[in-house]
Protein backbone atom coordinates (compact mmCIF):
# COMPACT_ATOMS: atom_id res chain seq x y z
CA UNK A 1 0.00 0.00 0.00
CA UNK A 2 1.77 3.09 -1.16
CA UNK A 3 2.33 6.48 1.40
CA UNK A 4 -0.49 8.60 0.27
CA UNK A 5 -3.44 5.40 0.75
CA UNK A 6 -2.01 4.68 3.71
CA UNK A 7 -2.89 8.48 4.87
CA UNK A 8 -6.01 8.52 3.44
CA UNK A 9 -6.94 5.25 5.16
CA UNK A 10 -5.54 7.34 8.77
CA UNK A 11 -7.65 10.18 7.95
CA UNK A 12 -10.47 8.14 6.97
CA UNK A 13 -10.45 6.69 10.34
CA UNK A 14 -9.82 9.70 12.04
CA UNK A 15 -13.14 11.31 10.49
CA UNK A 16 -14.90 8.39 11.94
CA UNK A 17 -13.87 8.79 14.80
CA UNK A 18 -15.10 12.48 15.08
CA UNK A 19 -18.60 11.49 14.86
CA UNK A 20 -17.74 9.60 18.23
CA UNK A 21 -15.18 11.84 20.44
CA UNK A 22 -15.64 14.86 18.45
CA UNK A 23 -19.66 14.98 18.91
CA UNK A 24 -18.64 13.99 22.98
CA UNK A 25 -16.52 16.66 23.34
CA UNK A 26 -18.94 19.35 21.42
CA UNK A 27 -21.70 18.09 22.97
CA UNK A 28 -20.24 18.23 26.60
CA UNK A 29 -17.94 21.24 25.80
CA UNK A 30 -14.52 20.23 26.76
CA UNK A 31 -13.19 21.51 23.11
CA UNK A 32 -10.79 23.23 25.40
CA UNK A 33 -9.85 19.87 27.53
CA UNK A 34 -9.53 18.21 24.14
CA UNK A 35 -6.62 21.23 23.40
CA UNK A 36 -4.66 21.24 26.52
CA UNK A 37 -4.71 17.60 26.64
CA UNK A 38 -3.34 17.39 22.78
CA UNK A 39 -0.55 19.90 23.89
CA UNK A 40 0.25 18.96 27.22
CA UNK A 41 1.26 15.43 26.15
CA UNK A 42 4.31 16.85 23.77
CA UNK A 43 7.09 16.15 26.73
CA UNK A 44 5.73 12.11 26.97
CA UNK A 45 6.53 12.04 23.27
CA UNK A 46 9.85 14.12 24.10
CA UNK A 47 10.54 11.56 26.79
CA UNK A 48 10.04 8.31 24.82
CA UNK A 49 12.34 9.83 22.10
CA UNK A 50 15.06 10.16 24.57
CA UNK A 51 14.29 6.42 25.82
CA UNK A 52 14.71 5.53 22.41
CA UNK A 53 10.41 4.16 22.80
CA UNK A 54 7.36 4.92 20.82
CA UNK A 55 6.42 8.13 20.51
CA UNK A 56 2.61 7.18 20.41
CA UNK A 57 3.05 5.17 23.47
CA UNK A 58 4.95 8.12 25.83
CA UNK A 59 2.01 10.43 24.98
CA UNK A 60 -0.84 8.04 25.91
CA UNK A 61 1.09 7.16 28.80
CA UNK A 62 1.34 11.12 29.88
CA UNK A 63 -2.03 11.77 28.88
CA UNK A 64 -3.17 9.18 31.44
CA UNK A 65 -1.02 11.26 33.89
CA UNK A 66 -2.40 14.38 32.83
CA UNK A 67 -6.22 13.43 32.92
CA UNK A 68 -5.50 12.63 36.49
CA UNK A 69 -3.58 15.57 37.28
CA UNK A 70 -6.61 17.53 35.56
CA UNK A 71 -9.38 15.54 37.73
CA UNK A 72 -7.39 16.28 40.16
CA UNK A 73 -7.13 19.91 40.30
CA UNK A 74 -10.71 20.34 38.73
CA UNK A 75 -11.92 19.47 42.51
CA UNK A 76 -10.31 22.14 44.27
CA UNK A 77 -12.35 24.70 45.73
CA UNK A 78 -12.53 27.84 43.38
CA UNK A 79 -11.32 25.93 40.79
CA UNK A 80 -12.88 23.71 38.09
CA UNK A 81 -12.30 22.12 34.18
CA UNK A 82 -11.29 25.10 32.88
CA UNK A 83 -8.36 26.55 35.00
CA UNK A 84 -7.19 22.81 35.60
CA UNK A 85 -7.11 22.23 31.39
CA UNK A 86 -5.08 25.56 31.46
CA UNK A 87 -2.40 24.94 33.78
CA UNK A 88 -2.05 21.69 32.57
CA UNK A 89 -1.26 23.26 29.28
CA UNK A 90 0.99 25.70 29.81
CA UNK A 91 2.95 22.92 32.23
CA UNK A 92 2.78 20.23 29.57
CA UNK A 93 3.53 22.43 26.59
CA UNK A 94 6.58 24.00 28.24
CA UNK A 95 8.12 21.04 29.56
CA UNK A 96 8.04 19.70 26.37
CA UNK A 97 9.80 22.47 24.66
CA UNK A 98 12.22 22.69 27.93
CA UNK A 99 13.26 18.71 27.14
CA UNK A 100 13.37 19.50 23.52
CA UNK A 101 15.76 22.24 24.17
CA UNK A 102 17.98 20.01 26.49
CA UNK A 103 18.13 17.30 23.44
CA UNK A 104 19.50 19.33 20.48
CA UNK A 105 20.60 16.01 18.79
CA UNK A 106 17.37 13.67 19.58
CA UNK A 107 17.44 12.38 15.99
CA UNK A 108 13.49 12.47 15.46
CA UNK A 109 11.71 15.36 13.76
CA UNK A 110 10.01 16.33 17.24
CA UNK A 111 8.50 19.27 15.10
CA UNK A 112 6.12 16.54 14.11
CA UNK A 113 4.61 16.28 17.19
CA UNK A 114 3.19 19.44 16.70
CA UNK A 115 2.06 19.39 13.28
CA UNK A 116 1.76 16.05 12.65
CA UNK A 117 2.79 14.36 9.10
CA UNK A 118 -0.06 12.27 7.58
CA UNK A 119 2.10 11.20 4.68
CA UNK A 120 4.14 9.15 7.03
CA UNK A 121 1.49 7.43 8.72
CA UNK A 122 2.43 3.33 9.29
CA UNK A 123 0.24 0.36 9.36
CA UNK A 124 1.04 0.26 13.28
CA UNK A 125 -0.78 3.53 13.63
CA UNK A 126 -3.25 2.29 11.75
CA UNK A 127 -3.98 -0.54 13.20
CA UNK A 128 -4.02 1.64 16.71
CA UNK A 129 -6.52 3.91 15.06
CA UNK A 130 -8.66 1.61 13.63
CA UNK A 131 -8.88 -0.30 17.77
CA UNK A 132 -9.50 2.95 19.52
CA UNK A 133 -12.33 3.08 16.98
CA UNK A 134 -13.91 0.04 17.35
CA UNK A 135 -13.11 0.35 21.16
CA UNK A 136 -15.21 4.07 21.05
CA UNK A 137 -17.85 2.49 19.35
CA UNK A 138 -18.54 -0.82 22.08
CA UNK A 139 -18.12 2.61 24.98
CA UNK A 140 -20.78 4.70 23.53
CA UNK A 141 -22.93 1.61 22.30
CA UNK A 142 -22.86 0.45 26.32
CA UNK A 143 -23.12 4.25 27.79
CA UNK A 144 -25.08 6.16 25.64
CA UNK A 145 -28.23 6.61 27.22
CA UNK A 146 -26.41 7.53 30.78
CA UNK A 147 -24.16 9.88 28.90
CA UNK A 148 -27.22 11.55 27.43
CA UNK A 149 -28.79 12.02 30.62
CA UNK A 150 -25.98 13.01 32.33
CA UNK A 151 -24.75 15.76 29.77
CA UNK A 152 -28.48 17.54 29.73
CA UNK A 153 -29.64 16.63 33.16
CA UNK A 154 -26.73 16.02 35.84
CA UNK A 155 -29.42 17.17 38.48
CA UNK A 156 -32.00 14.40 37.05
CA UNK A 157 -29.12 11.68 36.52
CA UNK A 158 -27.93 11.97 40.22
CA UNK A 159 -31.50 12.07 41.80
CA UNK A 160 -31.94 8.93 39.58
CA UNK A 161 -29.22 7.07 41.42
CA UNK A 162 -26.78 7.17 39.05
CA UNK A 163 -23.13 7.93 39.88
CA UNK A 164 -21.53 10.23 37.52
CA UNK A 165 -17.81 9.18 37.85
CA UNK A 166 -18.81 6.15 35.30
CA UNK A 167 -19.80 8.24 32.85
CA UNK A 168 -17.10 10.97 33.64
CA UNK A 169 -14.44 8.42 32.84
CA UNK A 170 -15.63 6.72 30.20
CA UNK A 171 -16.17 10.27 28.08
CA UNK A 172 -12.64 11.27 29.63
CA UNK A 173 -10.77 7.89 28.44
CA UNK A 174 -12.45 8.16 24.61
CA UNK A 175 -11.76 11.90 24.15
CA UNK A 176 -8.06 11.11 25.33
CA UNK A 177 -7.87 8.03 23.57
CA UNK A 178 -8.57 9.86 20.14
CA UNK A 179 -6.35 12.80 20.88
CA UNK A 180 -3.36 10.56 21.04
CA UNK A 181 -3.92 8.69 17.78
CA UNK A 182 -4.74 11.87 15.74
CA UNK A 183 -1.11 13.09 17.07
CA UNK A 184 1.01 10.93 14.47
CA UNK A 185 -1.46 12.28 11.57
CA UNK A 186 -2.17 15.97 12.23
CA UNK A 187 0.04 16.35 15.48
CA UNK A 188 -0.78 18.00 18.95
CA UNK A 189 -1.70 21.70 17.30
CA UNK A 190 -4.29 20.25 14.63
CA UNK A 191 -4.99 17.14 16.77
CA UNK A 192 -7.79 18.17 17.99
CA UNK A 193 -9.32 20.23 14.64
CA UNK A 194 -9.97 17.31 12.87
CA UNK A 195 -11.58 16.01 15.94
CA UNK A 196 -13.98 19.24 16.91
CA UNK A 197 -14.60 20.84 13.72
CA UNK A 198 -16.80 18.25 12.21
CA UNK A 199 -18.49 17.54 15.22
CA UNK A 200 -18.61 21.43 15.26
CA UNK A 201 -20.33 21.94 12.06
CA UNK A 202 -22.57 18.90 12.79
CA UNK A 203 -24.12 20.39 16.21
CA UNK A 204 -24.93 23.37 14.01
CA UNK A 205 -26.58 21.52 10.97
CA UNK A 206 -28.20 18.57 12.43
CA UNK A 207 -31.92 19.02 13.33
CA UNK A 208 -31.67 16.28 16.22
CA UNK A 209 -29.11 15.42 19.22
CA UNK A 210 -29.19 11.69 17.34
CA UNK A 211 -28.46 13.34 13.88
CA UNK A 212 -24.57 14.74 15.47
CA UNK A 213 -22.39 11.51 15.44
CA UNK A 214 -23.35 10.20 11.67
CA UNK A 215 -23.34 13.51 10.47
CA UNK A 216 -19.96 14.76 12.05
CA UNK A 217 -18.14 11.23 10.84
CA UNK A 218 -19.39 12.15 7.48
CA UNK A 219 -18.03 15.97 7.22
CA UNK A 220 -14.83 14.48 8.99
CA UNK A 221 -14.56 11.75 6.31
CA UNK A 222 -14.98 13.93 3.55
CA UNK A 223 -13.65 17.64 4.88
CA UNK A 224 -10.47 15.07 5.78
CA UNK A 225 -10.04 13.45 2.72
CA UNK A 226 -10.58 17.13 0.57
CA UNK A 227 -7.69 18.63 2.81
CA UNK A 228 -5.14 15.64 2.41
CA UNK A 229 -6.05 15.50 -1.69
CA UNK A 230 -5.18 19.98 -1.56
CA UNK A 231 -1.91 18.67 0.27
CA UNK A 232 -1.07 16.87 -3.02
CA UNK A 233 -2.61 18.82 -5.87
CA UNK A 234 -1.01 21.74 -4.76
CA UNK A 235 2.00 20.59 -2.88
CA UNK A 236 0.91 21.85 0.32
CA UNK A 237 1.53 20.93 4.33
CA UNK A 238 -1.19 18.41 4.69
CA UNK A 239 -1.43 18.89 8.25
CA UNK A 240 -1.95 22.29 7.51
CA UNK A 241 -4.11 21.91 5.08
CA UNK A 242 -6.33 18.53 6.64
CA UNK A 243 -6.51 21.29 9.54
CA UNK A 244 -7.60 24.28 6.80
CA UNK A 245 -10.27 22.61 5.07
CA UNK A 246 -12.04 21.01 8.48
CA UNK A 247 -11.45 24.59 9.59
CA UNK A 248 -13.69 25.89 6.53
CA UNK A 249 -16.36 23.42 6.94
CA UNK A 250 -17.12 24.45 10.24
CA UNK A 251 -17.50 28.35 8.93
CA UNK A 252 -19.57 26.63 5.81
CA UNK A 253 -22.03 25.54 8.47
CA UNK A 254 -22.05 28.86 10.66
CA UNK A 255 -22.54 30.96 7.73
CA UNK A 256 -25.16 28.09 6.60
CA UNK A 257 -27.28 28.29 9.81
CA UNK A 258 -26.91 32.32 9.73
CA UNK A 259 -28.56 32.35 6.11
CA UNK A 260 -31.15 29.84 7.24
CA UNK A 261 -32.31 31.37 10.73
CA UNK A 262 -32.07 35.01 8.56
CA UNK A 263 -34.46 33.34 5.98
CA UNK A 264 -36.58 31.68 8.42
CA UNK A 265 -37.47 35.44 9.95
CA UNK A 266 -41.20 36.29 9.54
CA UNK A 267 -40.77 39.31 7.37
CA UNK A 268 -42.86 42.54 9.53
CA UNK A 269 -44.97 43.98 5.75
CA UNK A 270 -45.65 48.12 6.44
CA UNK A 271 -49.05 48.29 5.11
CA UNK A 272 -49.56 51.98 3.31
CA UNK A 273 -51.91 54.06 4.86
CA UNK A 274 -54.52 56.06 3.13
CA UNK A 275 -54.69 59.47 1.98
Amino acid sequence: MSYFALAALEITLLGLLSGIAGSLIVVRRRSFFAVALSHATFPGGVIFAVLGYNLLLGQALFALLLVLVMTALSRVPGQGRQVASGVVLALGFALGTLLTSLNPGLGVPVEALLVGSPLSVSAADIVVTAAVLAISLFVVALFARRILFHTFDPAGFAAAGFRAWPVELAVVGLIAAAVVVAMPAVGAILGVAILIAPAAAARLLAPRIEWVPPLAALLGVVSGLAGLWASRQFDLAAGGSIGLATTLVFMAALLWRRVSRWQAKPRTQVKEVPA
